[in-house]
């Protein structure tokens, strides 16, 4: 029955989800545009700005900048001689090029004649001020394409519609990216292969989520990473264990199911640690459920045998059929610990318990975990997916309550799924598929389950559409509806659907009232759905995500393991979540001296008396770890396998830090490759070797920018641990920033980046723009953040003060209408 009524619930579905799509799309043409802002008053006293400030660029920029030269104009495509000052409005994308670089002290270069302060932040104030009053007067808040449900989105939508957690990796493909975010509308494409990936998701998320009983067993395969030591206490796992592994599942029935545990094999064959014997605990939501012995003398013996079948004997030994119910569970597979083993002296004395894959001695390590299920189906059981769905339940084969019964849940799933106050409209087809199925398959639940796929294949699920109103004037600016706003508020705060409490408020009309929207704007900001944030705005932002990809060299970092990198990230995810819950200063994230630490971080960092995984808030000592520079995950993700890179980590801070970017590198052969040292040369440090590629007058004009910086931060090696010395010699962090102030190592450069926090809050603000709207900014966007930065500025830049700004800019409540709509065509 499962294959049959899914086969033609697929293709019912799949010709549907195609139409729909096309027919989305066609509505959605239309050139994205964006912005907003008040005006600044001008700092300017003469009688004529736009004089002072043509002599201002005729004195200091355009010996550069002219129509004649090939240098800068050339590759930056900014011509200043022949710019008119008197129409600056006239050309935003030019001024607001000028401005960024003005503001971030890039520009004149360094080494060139350079304003003083003073006078380069007129010019700049002036600029923005007529920037941001023709944005005032003309706002252009863009049009955002059609916005398929990147796989974040799609998971979170599906927990808090269905009470269920998915794995979205095993279900849809990897997203694409752009701007630094995976949730950009005109990158989340829509292919044949990938409807029906979507299509597929359906059908496996409704039979999960209603507990359909006539699934297939199938197998889940859990792995273990190699670097992952295996002599340490993990988090979450039960105490007085070591390593180990933590599977969280769902299972879909009450069922048996299966669970192997499989170990490492060396390159021989053998398995490791077999000299001494181990206890393997398999346990079920913190309930010990078997314990069998890995290793001993027999163990020992059989190996040197016999390695291969002795390994496949050990692991048949740690297979179990475990009777579960359906719904989540928690499966842990640890070590016992075992005090005298643990201070065994190693041939390799490493903190990784698996430095070398030959090596069959210390511990043994778990390689992976097989659950196979559900076997021997007793029935759907009571999950928390099927207490969301079934409100009601009819007597059996009685169709007067079935009906009835099945209108209530299809409508409250239906209003939910398609973020709308009232399901009436789209309710008839979901219910007349709900009486086909029903009556050929002959159950209640089975028609739930067709529409519930049907629901969550309609392009009103996976697609974010808003569409123009009614009589809009060609290239008109309007105010979303308040079912729209609630829908981009959710998807920003949240990562998914809005809650029943937002869309009674956009229902209410209360979204249109300032104080009932910060209400609804500060409700979902202090929800633990607001995580979110954490996840995927600051995981993407401080791409904290490159971390699993971060494989440094054993053999350069022979202590490195999965547990530091794990502490890492959530070390700087519980630092940024500090600074959200808290509702901090934003350039607390560049300066505040506390962070989160366990014992794993604490002996990496150097910080004594700190014990156990858990992780707990310190105060810093080292000025050098303070705030984001001094974090290990972004020392790590900005360096390469084997050694630091300045060029990238002075780069990440430019793009990330100081929302400044920088052009990607001409293909020149050899670029970023050192040369090695010449016969009887002795080897160079980072800071000579840095010189050399400087002196290609092709690179140096971007290099002079990245390289100070980056060295700046090379007391701290590829891993993130401090150091005085590298392998060439003494470090000397000390350098020049573009606008000419001098640094001695991250601490002084720290300094000179929260001495302008205009500058970080600013780039914080265009990230987390960026984010909300899902699309890139552009120089129309500008007068908002500026906006949204000064009054920040009023209310000493807390968190919430950006996250209101944005909510309630131009960009975010309003957009333009499609000039192939509003034309009829």
């Amino acid at each position: 029955m499962w294959d049959n009524a899914n086969g033609r619930v697929h293709a019912l579905l799949s010709s549907g989800l195609v139409a729909l799509g096309v027919a989305f799309l066609a509505a959605q043409s239309g050139r994205p545009v964006s912005a907003q802002s008040p005006a600044v008053a001008s700092s300017l006293s003469s009688s004529s700005p736009s004089v002072v400030a043509r002599q201002t660029l005729n004195q200091y920029c355009v010996t550069c900048h002219n129509a004649k030269a090939k240098t800068a104009a050339t590759e930056s495509g900014v011509v200043l001689d022949t710019a008119d000052l008197s129409v600056v409005a006239a050309n935003p994308a030019l001024w607001e090029r000028v401005v960024r670089r003005l503001r971030a002290g890039t520009m004149p270069p360094l080494g060139a004649k350079r304003p003083d302060e003073a006078t380069a932040h007129t010019l700049t104030a002036w600029l923005e001020a007529e920037l941001d009053h023709a944005e005032l007067e003309h706002p252009h808040p863009g049009r955002p394409l059609l916005h398929r449900l990147n796989r974040a989105e799609y998971a979170n939508a599906i927990r808090d519609l269905l009470a269920l957690d998915v794995d979205a990796a095993s279900l849809l493909p990897p997203d694409d990216s752009a701007y630094g975010f995976d949730n950009i509308a005109d990158v989340l494409g829509v292919s044949p292969s990938l409807q029906e990936r979507y299509l597929s998701a359906a059908e496996t998320v409704s039979a999960l989520a209603v507990g359909d009983v006539h699934q297939p067993a199938v197998t889940d395969t859990y792995d273990v990473r190699q670097d992952l030591s295996q002599n340490q206490h993990l988090e979450g796992l039960p105490l007085g264990t070591m390593g180990g592994t933590l599977i969280r599942r769902t299972f879909p029935l009450d069922a048996d199911y299966d669970v192997k545990i499989l170990f490492f094999r060396t390159n021989f064959g053998n398995l490791r640690g077999l000299e001494h014997p181990h206890q393997v605990e398999l346990a079920v939501d913190g309930a010990r459920v078997r314990v069998a012995t890995i290793g001993g003398d027999e163990d020992l013996r059989s190996a040197f045998d016999k390695p291969t079948e002795t390994a496949d004997a050990i692991d048949a030994r740690f297979a179990v059929r475990l009777p579960l119910t359906a719904g989540p569970h928690t499966i842990t597979v640890a070590f016992v610990e075992n005090a005298p083993l643990v201070d065994t002296t190693r041939l390799q004395p490493f903190l990784r318990s698996s430095y070398d894959t030959l090596d069959w001695t210390g511990r043994p390590h778990l390689d992976r975990v097989t659950i196979t299920g559900p076997l021997n189906t007793k029935g759907p059981g009571r999950s928390a997916s099927r207490a969301r769905i079934f409100t009601c339940h009819p007597a059996p084969a009685d169709a007067r309550q079935e009906r009835p019964c099945a209108e209530q849940i299809l409508s409250a799933l239906t209003r939910r799924a398609y973020r709308e106050p009232s399901a009436s409209v789209d309710l008839p087809p979901i219910l007349q598929f709900y009486d086909k199925v029903r009556l050929s398959e002959g159950s209640f639940d089975a028609g739930i389950e067709a529409a519930l796929q049907l629901i969550l294949a309609s392009p009103k699920f996976v697609f974010r559409a808003e569409l123009d109103p009614p009589r809009v004037a060609l290239g008109g600016v309007y105010r979303l509806s308040d079912v729209e706003l609630a829908s981009r508020l959710s998807f920003f705060l949240w990562s998914s659907i809005p809650d029943d409490a937002l869309l009674e408020a956009a229902a209410a009309g209360q979204l249109h009232d300032p104080a009932g929207f910060e209400r609804q704007v500060r409700r979902m900001l202090a929800d633990p759905k607001a995580d979110a944030l954490v996840t995927n705005f600051a995981g993407q932002w401080l791409q904290l995500r490159n971390l699993k990809t971060f494989q440094p060299n054993s053999d350069d970092f022979p202590d490195f393991d999965d547990n530091l990198r794990q502490a890492f990230q959530r070390e700087t995810e519980l630092f940024f979540q500090s600074i959200m819950r808290e509702d901090r200063n934003v350039t607390d994230l560049m300066r505040a001296r506390d962070t989160f630490i366990n014992e794993r971080l604490a002996r990496h960092y150097g910080v004594p008396g700190i014990y156990g995984t858990q992780f707990r808030r310190v105060t810093l000592a080292d000025d050098a770890r303070r705030g984001l520079l001094g974090k290990g995950a972004i020392l790590a993700v900005t360096s390469h396998a084997t050694r630091t890179s300045p060029v990238v980590r002075g780069k990440w801070i430019l793009e990330n830090i100081l929302g400044a970017p920088v052009p990607p590198p001409p293909p020149l052969p050899g670029a970023g490759v050192f040369a090695e040292p010449a016969p009887g040369e002795a080897p160079k440090t980072m800071r000579e070797q840095m010189a050399v590629h400087r002196a290609n007058p092709v690179c140096a004009s971007c290099h002079k920018l990245m390289d100070p910086i980056g060295i700046s931060l090379e007391n701290f090696d590829a891993v993130g641990a401090w150091r005085t010395r590298e392998p060439n010699g003494p470090i000397d962090a000390s350098g020049q920033l573009a606008d000419g102030t001098a640094i001695t190592g991250v601490a002084t450069l720290r300094d000179a980046v929260i001495r302008h926090p205009d500058v970080f809050v600013g780039t914080v603000t265009e990230k987390l723009m960026t984010y909300a709207l899902g699309r890139g900014l552009d120089e129309f966007d500008m007068p908002a953040v500026r906006r949204i930065v000064r009054d920040a500025s009023r209310q000493e830049y807390k968190f919430s003060s950006l996250i209101l700004g944005i909510a309630n800019s131009v960009p975010f409540q309003m957009r333009s209408s499609s000039d192939v709509l509003a034309a009829g065509k």
